[in-house]
């Protein structure tokens, strides 16, 4: 695209969403007028029209048909083995449909993650006497490595890759989620922790919520964002008063009456 001098991806967020395919479709046909390219963009992308002109105005010849046409060709060929194999998947997992719906319940997971965090962990949590016992399990805990009363390492030990690859993907989505327990938890550990080890907590917390879920049975109960301020109150108050305190100012505490 790049050498035919196209610039689609410098107005369309996703070149091979429903606009961009119909135009590359178009141009690999033997279609090169960039007024009738335009005028395939779809709902929002229609406000771009012309924008679109300028980007597809360049010199789109027969082997870049080739080329683009062989990937596009390529991308179905795997978009296809992909649906069968999600329906094959979706078959064998048919058993575990409701436990499936039970994790989409939780904050970042999609149908996706919930299937393959299944798919690792299983539904039988009677396997693990406690949520710690599965964390550990599968290995999103500090690891306890200790000699003559000396802590040496607390690296996490290694599990599942693709256990902890789903619980990241969904750490990842519940994060930029406002008003939830694991964005306020990130955001409490980050700072003082880094993103790694705030991630890593996010993700022990989910499994832990998961646990929960497939011994109980119960959906998702999100702890909220106020959680920890509610935890520990006094905390939080003297953390606000030092802040103040340290910006110059000198504070006075009065308690708020009770209502009658």
């Amino acid at each position: 695209m790049e050498d035919a001098g196209i610039k689609l991806d410098c107005v369309a967020a996703d070149v091979m969403g429903k606009s961009g395919r119909d135009m590359l479709d178009a141009l690999v046909a033997g279609e090169t007028d960039p007024d009738v390219l335009a005028q395939l963009a779809r709902r929002q992308m229609r406000r771009k029209i012309p924008a679109l002109r300028e980007a597809l105005a360049g010199h789109f010849d027969e082997h870049h048909r080739l080329w683009i046409g062989a990937i596009l060709a390529h991308i179905d060929f795997l978009d296809a083995h992909i649906e069968r194999l999600s329906d094959a998947i979706e078959e064998h997992l048919r058993p575990f449909a409701p436990a499936v719906e039970l994790l989409c319940t939780v904050v970042g997971i999609q149908r996706r993650g919930a299937e393959c965090i299944l798919a690792e962990i299983g539904t039988d949590m009677t396997r693990f006497p406690t949520a710690r016992h599965l964390a550990s399990s599968a290995g999103q805990c500090p690891g306890n490595d200790q000699s003559a009363g000396k802590r040496r390492s607390g690296k996490t030990r290694d599990g599942s890759k693709w256990l902890d690859f789903a619980l990241e993907e969904a750490a990842m989505a519940a994060i930029p989620v406002k008003a939830n327990h694991p964005a306020a938890q990130y955001q409490r550990l980050k700072p003082r922790r880094g993103h790694k080890r705030a991630l890593g907590a996010v993700k022990h917390t989910l499994l832990s919520a998961i646990w929960h879920m497939l011994s109980t049975g119960e959906t998702y109960r999100d702890l909220g964002a106020d959680y920890f301020t509610q935890r520990d109150p006094d905390r939080q108050t003297n953390r606000l008063v030092k802040q103040l305190q340290r910006l110059g100012h000198t504070v006075t505490l009065t308690e708020e009456a009770a209502a009658a």
